[in-house]
C-alpha cells in the first residue's frame, strides 16, 4: 500500500506551473516562492527536496541556498518529513493562557 504523501505533488499549488518559472535564476526566485504561499502541500514538498537533497529550483517556498543553509544547521537528521510534521503539530497546539 502506498502512503498518500506519496502522492503531495497532485494537490501542490505549482502543479501547473511552468518548469522554468519554479527554477528560476535569483532575480526571478521570489516569484517562483510566491506561488509556494497558501500551497497545502508545501511542507511535503520542502522535506523531499530536503530528504533528497535536491539541489535546484524553489521547494516548498526555500531556494537552493536556504535549503542548503538548513542542512547545514541540522546535519543530523535523517528524516526532515518527521521533523516538519512534528513542527507543524506544534504550531497547531492550542496556546494555553
Amino acid at each position: 500500500m502506498t502512503s498518500a504523501k506519496a502522492y503531495w505533488h497532485e494537490d501542490a499549488a505549482c502543479r501547473n506551473a511552468d518548469p522554468d518559472e519554479l527554477f528560476a535564476d535569483s532575480a526571478r526566485q521570489n516569484r517562483a516562492k510566491a506561488v509556494c504561499t497558501g500551497c497545502p502541500v508545501r511542507t511535503e514538498c520542502l522535506a523531499e527536496a530536503l530528504d533528497n537533497r535536491v539541489e535546484f529550483g524553489v521547494w516548498g517556498g526555500t531556494t537552493e541556498r536556504e535549503r542548503r543553509a538548513l542542512l547545514r544547521r541540522r546535519p543530523d537528521v535523517t528524516s526532515w518529513q518527521q521533523v516538519l510534521d512534528s513542527a507543524r503539530r506544534e504550531h497547531e497546539q492550542p496556546r494555553a493562557g
